[in-house]
């Protein structure tokens, strides 16, 4: 990087006669020079080379936070606090570009206690997982503010509050939109050259003000240009800055040739310039980006607030009965049932039982905290040691799930090509329309000089990415509503492009293509005493396991009593033991019954105070179109079955399933992460669908992973899409619609590249005339965005 010895090397401002010098770098205050020595000590130099002279004059006064040292107001202002360990949310304004995200995701390299940080530019926020103990909140402040990024927080952040609402974007689409309405009315008498027309002396006041009409045009454009259009001229200048082409350099390059051609033409009296087209550009880009803008909030409205997860939880009633109820219609005073492995939905005190809650979902930390009764828990911890029932103190908050959901602990950079490719197609095309505009105005220097500049000017104006950069946005946005609507909630938009390109299915048995609402059983070996089957429908109670939410439905009904000790073996069985006595319900190897005669069936086996006594078996009954949705899989990808159950149902898979399903029994959690590995070692690109339990290590290494939601409490931040059960039959249609969406955004790149070839062809030639420009640039905005519109509405139609 070339260094400008007349301006800071940290914030770039004028040094004037205060310069310091240190380490051969010019800096116009102390503070800009700690801020450096601290990044060059911490080895975070390479904050210089994102982007030169990136940093703001650090300005902090350390007594301004001394409200942070209040206990109560602390843990008014954290998402989370727990032991020693706390999250927050902090909005600093000055993030601004590529090295402030990196420098604040960084944070941990200045001091270790910051756990973890992930910025979210849109927002202008960073969440901050720190350990209290060793960084108290006004601590981490104060060393935010001396690296330049003071975080903007006041004691009005306690109270809840209306967040403001950013109405900038509508007066600048306003503007515009007043603007080009003038500047067209303006423009109307050139267009069927009117003014030129003196036989009749009809139209002769329009020759004798043609003039000042041009002006007028020009004065209208000023506004449009410099406050409507400002954040395209921004975004490229600081995408230049840090040496990268986006999407938004050729937009503001063709823009502001749009403006100097019109300007130049108007004081020449060349011509009426291009105003119209100019107007009508910004115009129809801040409209794509307001219909953009109300399309995503509307996403977020129905993803926080109209139970965007199918996540049911177990409540209560003062009577002592349980029902099912959906998690938003959880209100504070509830009491809930958070069996073994299920999420905690919102702030909570324990009532009853021992919790083990990981809060690795809010904080990345794997190690589980020790609960007792009387002891609060907080939103996104999972109980992992039996049952416990807890009254909420705080009301759910859907879109803190959708936080938990999108962390991005459990997101393995599931990468999408679509976000990517339109990065690139900027670039790429930015490179593609400076060589023909440079080669075209060679031409025509050698053809005929005087239409050089003209020539040159045009391929600029004409070649507009702007209907390439909505096509992406517009298409997955759409189909994320639209999945939603029909019962597949998605992450993101980029799993539905991950979606189109697999080629290799895998499913879980038990809970995925097996139904437990019509699951029957029956019971083999010695009867159960009153005491044993009591203790053995309280075990079952605590487990989340599909099993054994059948086989406690089905029990009749006994006193709840408290489980001392409860565990859970993954893929092998649970054990619990109370004052009645210890219970183990499992496989049969687990419950100590290795000879047992039900090897090729689905039992439930179980042993009583270390003495073995039966078994459930169970019949399994398949979800309705498991037969149709993997005929239809078959045909375009290879399938697979890996279940943790015995062989039993095998000859009954292969009779319903197509002949080359594969099928893997007595597979461990772990088993089934290593069997994707491999496939995807082989090129696949592979999706698992599951029930989000025992399948969490799998659904997070699948490219694509599913889980099933039937009337249990499924989430996952492992999983990268939550299917209703009910819509099971539906899969494939789901995975057709999403290659269709890709389809359709390739499509709209070709539509896209239809308009440039045209207006390039009269641009090139020297043809390019006003009304060509009015008519071209604007309808390939217009049509793109229908075109994606119509095209992603149809194909949620086809979905039913």
């Amino acid at each position: 990087m070339e260094m400008n010895t007349d301006h800071c090397y940290h914030c770039g401002t004028p040094c004037d006669k205060t310069t310091i010098e240190f380490d051969g770098k010019p800096f116009c205050c102390q503070g800009c020079k700690t801020v450096y020595e601290i990044l060059s000590e911490n080895d975070l130099s390479y904050y210089y080379d994102l982007q030169g002279q990136a940093g703001a004059t650090p300005k902090i006064n350390e007594g301004k936070y001394d409200f942070l040292g209040s206990p109560e107001i602390v843990e008014q202002l954290v998402e989370f606090s727990d032991g020693n360990v706390q999250v927050v949310n902090l909005f600093v304004p000055h993030i601004h570009c590529s090295s402030c995200i990196w420098v604040l995701e960084n944070l941990n390299k200045l001091n270790p206690a910051v756990k973890a940080s992930q910025v979210d530019f849109p927002k202008k926020t960073v969440r901050i997982t720190y350990n209290a103990s060793e960084l108290p909140l006004k601590n981490l402040v104060l060393l935010m503010g001396r690296i330049g990024y003071e975080p903007n927080i006041s004691l009005a952040d306690i109270e809840p509050k209306k967040k403001p609402v950013n109405r900038s974007l509508i007066y600048k689409l306003g503007i515009a939109g007043f603007a080009f309405g003038n500047v067209m009315f303006l423009s109307f008498p050139e267009y069927f050259d009117l003014s030129s027309n003196r036989e009749s002396g009809g139209e002769f006041w329009l020759n004798e003000y043609q003039n000042l009409f041009r002006w007028l045009m020009f004065l209208f454009s000023l506004p449009v240009m410099l406050y409507s259009g400002r954040d395209y001229f921004v975004s490229a200048f600081k995408g230049l800055r840090s040496k990268m082409l986006n999407i938004d350099v050729p937009i503001a390059l063709g823009i502001l040739t749009l403006f100097l051609r019109s300007t130049v033409d108007i004081i020449f009296d060349w011509g009426p310039g291009f105003f119209d087209s100019l107007t009508g550009l910004i115009f129809f880009l801040l409209l794509g980006k307001f219909f953009q803008q109300k399309t995503y909030s509307f996403l977020s409205f129905e993803r926080d607030y109209k139970s965007y997860f199918p996540i049911a939880v177990t409540r209560i009633l003062p009577d002592g009965r349980e029902e099912v109820a959906q998690v938003y219609e959880v209100k504070r005073g509830d009491r809930l049932l958070i069996r073994n492995e299920e999420l905690i939905p919102a702030d909570a005190v324990i009532v009853k039982g021992n919790g083990h809650i990981d809060y690795s979902f809010v904080t990345g930390e794997a190690e589980p905290v020790l609960r007792q009764n009387g002891d609060k828990v907080f939103a996104g911890g999972k109980q992992l040691n039996g049952a416990i029932e807890i009254e909420i103190t705080k009301p759910v908050s859907q879109s803190y799930l959708t936080q938990l959901w999108g962390n991005s602990v459990f997101d393995e950079e599931k990468t999408t090509r679509f976000q990517t490719l339109t990065d690139s197609i900027g670039k790429r095309f930015t490179v593609a329309v400076l060589s023909i505009a440079f080669v075209a105005a060679a031409f025509w220097l050698y053809y005929d000089s005087k239409n050089a500049l003209n020539v040159f000017t045009a391929v600029l104006i004409i070649a507009c990415p702007c209907a390439i950069a909505l096509a992406a946005p517009f298409t997955l946005g759409n189909m994320l509503r639209i999945f939603g609507r029909k019962k597949f909630y998605l992450k993101n938009a980029g799993v539905i492009e991950r979606l189109a390109q697999i080629d290799m299915a895998i499913f879980d048995k038990t809970g995925t293509i097996t139904t437990s609402s019509t699951t029957t059983a029956f019971y083999e070996g010695m009867p159960l005493t009153e005491a044993e089957e009591s203790v053995l429908k309280n075990t079952l109670r605590s487990s989340n396991h599909p099993l054994s939410r059948a086989l406690y439905d089905m029990l009749s009904e006994h006193n709840i009593v408290t489980i001392d000790d409860f565990t859970e073996h993954t893929g092998q069985g649970i054990e619990a033991s109370t004052e009645l006595g210890n219970i183990k319900v499992g496989s049969a190897e687990f419950t100590g019954n290795g000879a047992s005669a039900r090897d090729d069936s689905t039992a439930v086996h179980i042993s009583a105070n270390d003495a073995y006594k039966g078994c459930y078996v169970f019949r399994n009954e398949y979800r309705d179109g498991i037969v149709e949705v993997f005929e239809e899989l078959s045909h375009k990808m290879k399938l697979a079955i890996l279940s943790g159950d015995n062989s039993g149902e095998k000859q009954r898979l292969q009779e319903l399933l197509p002949i080359s399903t594969l099928l893997y029994f007595d597979q461990k959690p772990i088993d089934k992460l290593h069997f994707i590995k491999r496939a995807q070692g082989e090129g696949h690109k592979v999706m698992m669908v599951g029930d989000g339990l025992n399948d969490a290590g799998a659904l997070a290494q699948a490219d694509v992973g599913i889980a099933i939601s039937e009337d249990i409490n499924v989430f996952s931040p492992a999983c990268d899409a939550i299917l209703d059960a009910s819509k099971f039959k539906e899969l494939f249609a789901y995975i057709k619609a999403s290659k269709r969406a890709v389809g359709i955004i390739k499509l709209s790149f070709f539509l896209s590249l239809f308009y440039n070839v045209i207006g390039l062809f009269f641009a090139v030639t020297g043809q390019l005339e006003p009304v060509i420009a009015a008519i071209l640039m604007p309808l390939s905005s217009i049509s793109v965005v229908a075109f994606t519109t119509v095209a992603t509405n149809l194909i949620g139609r086809k979905l039913g």
